[in-house]
């Protein structure tokens, strides 16, 4: 263990993001040419990396799919690990009567299999590189959340995706879920008057500590995976270090290949809360946080916690701890004239709406119960729905586009950066991140001295709604006597 924790010592120094790097420019390379995704009677599809996620989601979602008669194919699979590879081909031969090419190298598998999409389940150090490559190829893409490893290579994603017109979904399945849509509309009618921040959590316990439950087993060895290739030397992925089943299938409590909940778990809320409020990139971000129990070796915290606040006005508190999971922090959203408390979990038929106090609002409002449609499995409706979108070759149709991936990488791994380097980012219009203060606090305070004007969620459209106090008349005695002069008398 020794050597390996070394290794990772000196690994994660390294993967540690430097100012500098944060704020590197994006890439905007143009898509090679390509024969068009759809052009083929029958979309083919290819799977790069099908491991836990990508077989049990990915490979087996669209099998079901197959079957219940969507007009695809599968048709390859690429993987790096021998066994898995065959297990994942002689699956798909099983359930769709089609027996899939099998590659190692993802790129050879693109060139000669006249695709029309792929399904990228890798590690996350991988997912830009796969993505831009996919794109690049003329090829839609699913991509299993987090979307990239760092936040640049998320805002160059978002680039390269629209310059190329391609359908892309990320993996975050709970926003299928029709109800973040209902409440976006909800909240930008002014049900919850101006709306203040949302809290939302990913609460896990185990007593085997998080990510190791994933079992590893003795064919696990040099000879069965392609050890240089999935780490990525080759591209500068990661370092060449020895073969570690446990990095290798526990690769998540690592940071040179993973956030931790960071980017496994707290994107998931993450992500549902931005589509919800519509918000995207924020304005600045804190991370905090510890390895207080979890004392396996692992490099990524087991109590942590994100503040995350907006140019919009609103803040977002994202919170939780591996090694606890019955007293958890309910999933809010609030304004000023109400709540909306959505519990745990994404399994939803309705939420409730708890209002403030008629003294405060001045309107009368009840408690209510609203509902909504449940999804029994929310990975089938994304699945669909990105297969909906790749026939209709509308990008605009997915329930997770990049735009929105890379809004929720920026909460939760400037989150992870913050936390590790003692640090507060910022984030400018342009998408420049920087731990240099432009005068966070100073913007609202001059805001507060001239009297607004209150900001809002985009597509707000319910006016002062909720959005302006009174004066009480007292207040008429207020202010700075200038000269001497008691500013009551005017």
């Amino acid at each position: 263990m020794s050597d390996r924790r070394e290794f990772l010592k000196t690994s994660a120094a390294a993967a540690t993001i430097s100012a500098a790097t944060l704020t590197a420019a994006t890439t905007t390379s143009q898509p090679a040419s390509a024969a068009p995704a759809g052009s083929n009677e029958r979309m083919r599809i290819g799977f790069i990396g099908p491991g836990g996620r990508g077989f049990g989601a990915h490979v087996k979602s669209l099998c079901k799919h197959h079957e219940a008669g969507r007009k695809i194919d599968l048709v390859a699979v690429a993987e790096v690990f021998e066994s898995q590879r065959d297990k994942v081909a002689d699956y798909i031969e099983k359930a769709t009567k089609t027996k899939p090419a099998k590659y190692v190298d993802y790129r050879d598998m693109i060139e000669k299999e006249n695709l029309d999409a792929v399904c990228i389940g890798t590690p996350d150090h991988w997912h830009h590189r796969q993505t831009i490559d996919a794109l690049e190829a003329g090829l839609n893409v699913y991509c299993e959340k987090p979307m990239t490893k760092t936040v640049q290579e998320a805002f160059d994603v978002e680039d390269k995706w629209r310059a190329s017109g391609k359908v892309m979904q990320v993996g975050v399945q709970s926003t299928s879920l029709p109800v973040w849509n209902e409440v976006n509309a909800l909240l930008r009618e002014g049900k919850l008057g101006k709306v203040l921040g949302f809290q939302t959590e990913y609460f896990r316990n185990s007593d085997v500590g998080q990510w190791r439950y994933y079992k590893l087993t003795p064919d696990m060895t040099p000879k069965t995976i392609d050890w240089k290739r999935w780490l990525g030397t080759e591209h500068d992925l990661a370092e060449d270090v020895p073969f570690d089943r446990e990095v290798y299938k526990q690769w998540r409590r690592f940071w040179p290949f993973g956030s931790g909940m960071f980017t496994d778990l707290f994107v998931h809320r993450t992500t549902s809360m931005l589509k919800a409020t519509g918000l995207r990139v924020p304005g600045r971000v804190v991370g905090a946080g510890g390895v207080y129990l979890e004392y396996d070796g692992r490099d990524v915290p087991d109590v942590a916690t994100v503040v995350a606040d907006f140019n919009e006005g609103v803040q977002g508190l994202i919170t939780a701890t591996m090694c606890n999971q019955e007293s958890r922090v309910n999933q809010l959203i609030r304004g000023h004239y109400g709540t909306f408390a959505f519990g745990n979990g994404e399994s939803f038929d309705g939420f409730d709406f708890i209002p403030e106090r008629g003294p405060v609002t001045h309107v009368r409002q009840e408690a209510e119960r609203i509902t909504t449609n449940p999804i029994d499995n929310t990975t089938m409706a994304h699945f669909a729905n990105w297969l909906d979108a790749c026939e209709a070759g509308d990008p605009s149709l997915c329930n997770n586009q990049p735009d929105l991936g890379a809004a929720a990488m920026s909460v939760v791994n400037l989150g992870a950066q913050s936390y590790r380097q003692g640090k507060v980012f910022f984030v400018d219009e342009d998408h420049k991140i920087s731990d240099q203060d432009p005068g966070w606090a100073a913007k609202w305070e001059e805001r507060s001295a001239n009297g607004g004007p209150v900001a809002h969620i985009p597509g707000w459209n319910a006016g002062e709604y909720g959005s302006k106090q009174r004066d009480p008349d007292y207040m008429q005695y207020g202010g700075p006597w200038l000269n001497g002069k008691d500013p009551a008398e005017g």
